[in-house]
């Protein structure tokens, strides 16, 4: 249609959204799917961030905010970074948007030319190559190994850094692998980007507060204090308080790109929800109990989806340190037959059979930019993982 705008041909629809939504139409037509696709915790908001909420309904909160947020939780956010990761931040280098995604596209919006590339290790959340061809930049995605468990190494970092690199977009734990960078692994990729000061770093720690065992998590500049004047920490309430819907993300980072990326929020959408704001504040500053309970609940999922695939033929699946995402290789069903006579030639086959055929959604991994693989969420109760697990070991061996 030539109405619309050319950079509509740059970007394709997220194959995560799509999944959840024909799980939900199959559902609605009556079929019996279990869909794991969606990326968000099963669990409820906790009650003392609910009730901040309604709080601050009845305190009057219900005006605009400030573009980069109440002041309130700007506070909460360098308090948040400083007592959890060691890094200072004042207020001022702090921005609050809706959600984690509108933080990236932001700082996409406000740094990349045409031309500029950012710097992705690949398998990666589907959004982020979008996000920069959108905002007129170049995705250059690192296709990382599975025997290395999805992890960049140094080497592949160097090897892909230009003249043209602006951005190295980093995530840990990783949606879609759950794969986690101890300190030492973040150390090694550090080294090389200080010998590169014309890369700066996006580093997305969503999933910071789901990591297991004695796994401790680690953010870049706190691993390498010297890239804080090149570095944009971002992360948001989302997954570790269960507040999706809510759309809180925040960042910390330099104060003319917190100001740049203010000055584009502020002619696109101002501030975010008044009252989920305020939920933040509470969120960040209020018992932290929630998040350790839940992620015990996560690893004991994590393990037994871990465990099941593994048993099903033709499965490899590694085990992650983190996120709620298992990432597992069906290369060996790839060239094999399924009982309606169709060859899996793909994992976008190998998806959509196993949706035909037992009703189990999930993401084929050549969205996330690497495959045969397939991303599973496991943030749903045990009983109904357990059914999912079954009917793909059920599905993979019947493909002959």
């Amino acid at each position: 249609m030539a109405f619309l705008a050319d950079a509509l041909s740059r970007v394709k629809p997220s194959a995560t959204i799509a999944v959840s939504q024909k799980a939900r139409d199959l559902k609605a037509k009556g079929r019996d799917v279990i869909g794991l696709g969606a990326g968000e915790p099963d669990f409820d908001t906790p009650d003392n961030v609910k009730q901040a909420a309604i709080d601050a309904i009845n305190r009057g909160e219900t005006k605009y905010t400030p573009v980069s947020g109440i002041p309130e939780l700007r506070k909460a956010i360098a308090e948040k970074f400083k007592r959890e990761n060691g890094l200072d931040y004042k207020p001022e280098q702090t921005i609050v948007g809706t959600g984690g995604k509108q933080i990236l596209f932001n700082a996409f919006m406000a740094t990349l030319n045409a031309g500029d590339e950012v710097i992705i290790p690949a398998p990666y959340w589907v959004s982020y190559p979008e996000m920069v061809a959108l905002c007129g930049g170049t995705p250059v995605p690192v296709v990382t190994k599975q025997e290395n468990n999805f992890k960049l190494t140094a080497a592949e970092l160097e090897a892909a850094i230009t003249p043209k690199a602006k951005w190295f977009l980093f995530n840990s734990p990783s949606n879609p692998t759950g794969a986690a960078y101890s300190a030492d692994e973040l150390k090694a990729l550090t080294d090389v980007l200080l010998k590169h000061p014309h890369v700066w770093i996006l580093t997305d720690d969503m999933y910071e507060h789901l990591t297991f065992g004695d796994f401790k998590f680690a953010t870049p500049v706190e691993v390498e204090p010297k890239l804080y004047d090149r570095t944009l920490t971002m992360n948001g309430v989302s997954k570790a308080y269960a507040m999706t819907g809510w759309r809180i993300g925040y960042a910390a980072g330099p104060i003319e790109l917190i100001k740049a990326m203010d000055m584009i929020q502020g002619q696109q959408t101002s501030g975010a929800s008044s009252i989920a704001q305020w939920a933040a504040v509470e969120a960040l500053n209020g018992p932290q109990d929630f998040v350790t309970k839940n992620k015990a609940i996560f690893e004991g999922r994590r393990d037994l989806v871990v465990s099941m695939l593994n048993q099903a033929t033709g499965l490899v699946c590694p085990k992650p340190e983190g996120a709620f995402y298992v990432y597992p290789s069906c290369a060996g069903l790839i060239g094999k037959t399924t009982p309606t006579g169709k060859v899996i030639e793909t994992d976008e086959d190998f998806v959509s059979e196993l949706l035909e055929a037992e009703g189990v959604a999930v993401v084929h991994g050549s969205a996330f930019g690497l495959g045969p693989n397939f991303r599973i969420s496991y943030a749903t109760s045990e009983e109904l993982l357990e059914e999912a697990c079954k009917r793909i070991q059920r599905f993979c061996a019947s493909c002959k």
